[in-house]
C-alpha cells in the first residue's frame, strides 16, 4: 500500500495504538515508502497543528543520525557549498544541517536530489555534520507548470509542455487556493505504481491567457532565476561611480555606442580613425570600449555569486531578465550618452587591408559622445546625417571605411556564412502581439559584429600571450553523422558538398552559395545549422570553427555574459593594473573553478536560449490564434515518422502537420533521404518543398500549431479513402497476412 491515509484514518489507527507514534511505527503499518513517508510527516505535524493528535513522542537519541542515511540535497549557499538534511528527521526541531563534502570524482548534485552518504558529526559555525556521497539515488522532485482543473476530490493539472501527455492529481489539501483556469506551479509528491501521479501546487501564476503571462510561463518553466536576493540589491545600491583615478583618460577620444532602437543596456563603444603612422598606409586605429563591470563585481561578492547562477541575461519581447541589477546593468554599466564611464579598451591597427597587425589594452575613462541605433548609423554612412550624426561624420565615415578594409580579410578567413533572418516580434502597450516581422540586416549590424569578434580575438591572444587562466568560447566542428546527413538532404536537392576530406567553413559556404537565390536556400540554411554542433565555454582551448578562428573569447558584453567578466577579470590580472588586481583580478577560487564556472554558464546558456525560443513560439501562437482555419504557404523544414514541419513564409512559425491529417493511406518514411511516401498514392513529399496549408489550430498556452496540408508545389494532396482493407492491414500488410496465416495453424491444430 502507498496511499496516503486520511487524516481520520490516521486518528482512528493512533486511537487503537498508543504506544506506537513514531513515524517509523506509522508508516510500517500503512506500507508507506520514500516520498511517501515525507508526505504523511507533513499530515501528521498538520494534525498536531490542529489539536487533532498530541504531540508524537520521539524516541531517545532520535535527534543524532546514523553513520549512514539517505539525505536530501537542500542547495547551495551563498559561497557555493554544497547542503543537506536528513530525508526523514524524526528528531525535535528542525532537522541538522549537513555540509556535503564534494569530491571531484562525485556526480553533479542539484536541490532536491536524494543521496546516500557517510556521516560525520563535526563542529561547524554553519553545520553539524559533514557527508561524503557514496550513491546518488534520485534526482530532485519533478516539477510541471500546467493549468490546474478543479475535480470531485481536489483537481488535476494538465502540463503545458507539448511533450507531456500525462495529468498530475492534486489533493485538495494540496491546491493552495488555485482556481479552475490558472496557471500553477507544482511539484510531485508520491509516485504511484497505478493511476496518477500526486504533484503540490507551489505557486499560483494566475491567468494564462494573459498576455505578459506568455514570457513568464518560460522563466518559471526552465528555472530562470528572476528576482534578486535582497543582499545582492542593497550591494549594488550601494555603488558609486568608479573615478578617472589611474585610469586612461579616453574622454576626448569620439567612442560612440551603435545598438538597436530598444536596447536596454549599452556595454560596448567604438570608434576609428586613418592611422598616421608612415609605417601602416592605408590602415586604421579602432578602438573598442566595454564597460568596466569587474570594478563593480568583484569576485565572491553577493553580485557575483549572483551572476554566476545566472550564466547570462535572458531576452524576451516584453522583458529581460538581467543578469546585474538595474543599477549596474542600465546605469553605472551603461555606457550612457555624455556620462563620464569606466572601461577596459582596446586599440586595435588594422592595416589597408583589414588585418589586424597590433592591439593594445588600457582600463580608462571613457564619455559616449552618441548613442546611435542601427537604422541612425546606417544612415550615416550612406551620407544622409542627422543632428546626432552630423558632428561625427569624419569618424562614421573612417569607420566604415575600417569596416570596409575588413571585408576581404573575412572572405579570406571564410566563416561560416548563414543566411538566417532574425524575427522581430512587435507588441502593444497591453502586451499583445501587434506584427512579426523579419530584422532587416544592415551594413551598420556587420560593421558592429566584425569590430566585436575582432576585439574578442585581441583578449584571448592577450591573454594566451600572457599565460593566464580564461574561458574560450569554444565551437567544435560537426561530427562526421551530422555531415553526412547534411550531404544527403544536399544530393536531394540537386547540390553537391566536398567529400573525402577534412572539413572548413569555406566547403559549406560553397554549398550554401549553390543554394542561394533557389527554392532551396532556406532549407539549405537550415540543415547546416542543425548540423553544428552548440558552441560552449571552456577553459581549454579548442578553436571556433563557424568563425574560422584559432583564438576566441568573449570580451564585450559583461554585462549580460559573466564569461566576459571572467576574460575581464583575466586582463585585470595580467596587466596588474591599478586600483587593486588582487580585489577585481582573477581570483584564486576563479581559477581553481574554471572549469565548473564553465559548465555553469554554458548549460545557463541553453537554458536562456530554450525560454526564449518557447516564448517566441507561443507569442506566434498567440498571433495566428484569431486566424485559425486561414491557408498560408511555406516551406517543409522536416520530415518525421510521424508527419511533417513546416515553416511558414509569413511568420517563420513552425508547425505539425500529422501523418494522421494525410488520410488513410501508409506513408513510408525514409530517414537518410527525408521524405515520406504514400504506398497507394506513390506521392513523395520531402524536404524543401513548397507546400500550401491551412490552420488547424493554434495554442498560444503551449507553442503549438497543426496545420492541415492542402497542396505540394502546387500539386493538390491526395488523400486515398479506405476500401475493403482495414487500417491495420493497410498500414501493416506484412503482420496482418502473419496474423492470418497463424490462425489458420491454430485452427488446424484444434482439428
Amino acid at each position: 500500500m502507498d496511499r496516503i491515509p486520511t487524516k481520520a484514518d490516521l486518528q482512528e489507527w493512533l486511537a487503537e495504538n498508543p504506544d506506537a507514534t513514531g513515524l517509523r511505527d506509522i508508516a510500517r503499518a500503512f506500507g508507506l515508502k520514500g516520498a511517501a513517508r515525507t508526505e504523511l510527516r507533513r499530515l501528521l505535524a498538520e494534525m498536531e497543528d490542529e489539536g487533532l493528535v498530541e504531540r508524537r513522542r520521539r524516541r531517545r537519541g532520535a535527534d543524532r543520525l546514523p553513520p549512514v542515511g539517505v539525505l536530501r540535497v537542500t542547495g547551495p549557499d551563498d559561497a557555493g557549498d554544497l547542503f543537506a538534511e536528513p530525508q526523514d528527521w524524526e528528531g525535535t526541531g528542525r532537522p541538522p544541517r549537513i555540509l556535503v563534502a564534494a569530491r571531484a570524482t562525485d556526480p553533479a548534485l542539484g536541490t532536491g536530489d536524494r543521496i546516500l552518504a557517510k556521516l560525520l558529526p563535526v563542529r561547524g559555525e554553519d553545520h553539524d555534520y559533514q557527508a561524503r556521497l557514496m550513491r546518488k539515488l534520485d534526482s530532485g522532485p519533478r516539477r510541471v507548470l500546467g493549468i490546474y482543473r478543479v475535480g470531485s476530490e481536489g483537481g488535476r493539472i494538465v502540463p503545458i509542455d507539448r511533450g507531456a501527455d500525462m495529468e498530475w492529481r492534486v489533493p485538495a489539501a494540496d491546491r493552495m487556493d488555485a482556481r479552475d483556469g490558472e496557471l500553477v506551479e507544482a511539484e510531485q509528491t508520491g509516485a504511484p505504481r497505478l493511476g496518477l501521479p500526486r504533484a503540490r501546487v507551489k505557486a499560483v501564476l494566475g491567468d494564462p491567457s494573459a498576455p505578459k503571462a506568455v514570457s513568464l510561463i518560460a522563466i518559471h518553466q526552465h528555472g530562470i532565476p528572476d528576482e534578486f536576493p535582497d543582499a545582492v540589491l542593497v550591494e549594488a545600491e550601494a555603488m558609486e561611480p568608479a573615478g578617472l583615478g589611474k585610469r586612461e583618460d579616453l574622454r576626448d577620444l569620439p567612442l560612440i555606442t551603435i545598438d538597436p532602437s530598444d536596447a536596454r543596456d549599452h556595454d560596448d563603444a567604438v570608434c576609428a580613425m586613418r592611422d598616421t603612422d608612415p609605417r601602416n598606409p592605408g590602415g586604421f586605429v579602432v578602438w573598442a570600449a566595454i564597460a568596466d563591470v569587474a570594478h563593480y563585481v568583484r569576485p565572491g561578492s553577493e553580485l557575483d555569486r549572483e551572476a554566476r547562477r545566472r550564466g547570462n541575461s535572458t531576452y524576451f519581447p516584453d522583458r529581460v531578465v538581467p543578469m546585474l541589477p538595474e543599477r549596474l546593468s542600465a546605469d553605472l554599466c551603461s555606457l550612457h550618452e555624455g556620462a563620464d564611464r569606466a572601461v577596459i579598451a582596446v586599440r586595435m591597427v588594422l592595416d589597408a587591408h583589414g588585418r589586424k597587425i597590433a592591439h593594445r589594452f588600457t582600463r580608462a575613462a571613457m564619455r559616449s559622445h552618441a548613442s546611435l541605433n542601427y537604422g541612425q548609423a546606417q544612415a550615416a554612412f550612406d551620407g544622409r546625417h542627422d543632428d546626432a550624426t552630423e558632428p561625427l561624420s569624419g569618424m562614421l565615415a573612417d569607420l566604415y571605411a575600417a569596416w570596409k578594409a575588413t571585408v576581404p580579410a573575412r572572405e579570406t578567413r571564410q566563416p561560416l556564412d548563414l543566411d538566417l533572418p532574425e524575427r522581430k516580434i512587435v507588441l502593444s502597450d497591453e502586451g499583445k502581439v501587434v506584427s512579426v516581422a523579419f530584422r532587416e540586416r544592415l551594413d551598420a549590424h556587420r560593421l558592429i559584429e566584425e569590430f566585436m569578434i575582432q576585439a574578442n580575438v585581441a583578449a584571448a591572444e592577450e591573454l594566451i600571450e600572457r599565460r593566464s587562466g580564461l574561458l574560450f568560447r569554444v565551437h567544435e566542428e560537426p561530427s562526421p553523422e551530422k555531415i553526412e546527413a547534411l550531404r544527403e538532404i544536399a544530393v536531394n536537392a540537386g547540390f553537391t558538398l566536398a567529400k573525402g576530406q577534412v572539413l572548413h567553413t569555406r566547403h559549406l559556404n560553397a554549398l550554401l552559395a549553390q543554394a542561394e537565390g533557389t527554392p532551396f536556400d532556406e532549407l539549405i540554411n537550415m540543415s547546416t545549422l542543425r548540423a553544428m554542433t552548440q558552441a560552449y565555454y571552456s577553459p581549454e582551448n579548442y578553436g571556433h570553427f563557424g568563425l574560422s578562428l584559432r583564438n576566441y573569447a568573449h570580451f564585450t558584453s559583461p554585462i549580460r555574459r559573466y564569461s566576459d567578466l571572467i576574460v575581464h577579470r583575466a586582463l585585470i590580472s595580467a596587466h596588474r593594473w591599478p586600483p587593486d588586481p588582487r580585489r577585481d583580478g582573477l581570483s584564486g577560487w576563479d581559477i581553481d573553478h574554471l572549469l565548473e564556472t564553465a559548465q555553469v554558464i554554458s548549460e545557463a546558456e541553453r537554458r536562456s536560449m530554450a525560454a526564449e525560443r518557447d516564448t517566441t513560439d507561443r507569442y506566434l501562437a498567440a498571433f495566428l490564434a484569431d486566424r485559425v482555419g486561414a491557408t498560408f504557404t511555406g516551406r517543409i523544414a522536416g520530415v518525421a515518422r510521424f508527419g511533417l514541419f513546416v515553416k511558414l513564409d509569413e511568420t517563420g512559425a513552425d508547425g505539425l502537420v500529422p501523418i494522421r491529417s494525410l488520410g488513410d493511406e501508409y506513408f513510408r518514411h525514409d530517414a537518410e533521404a527525408q521524405t515520406l511516401t504514400g504506398e497507394k498514392s506513390g506521392q513523395i513529399i520531402g524536404l524543401g518543398q513548397r507546400v500550401t496549408v491551412k490552420l488547424a489550430s493554434a495554442e498560444p498556452v503551449t507553442g503549438g500549431l497543426l496545420l492541415e496540408l492542402l497542396e505540394v508545389e502546387g500539386a493538390t494532396v491526395a488523400r486515398p479513402r479506405r476500401t475493403g482493407r482495414s487500417r491495420a492491414a493497410a498500414r501493416k500488410p506484412a503482420a496482418a497476412r502473419g496474423a492470418k496465416a497463424k490462425a489458420r495453424r491454430r485452427e488446424r491444430q484444434r482439428r
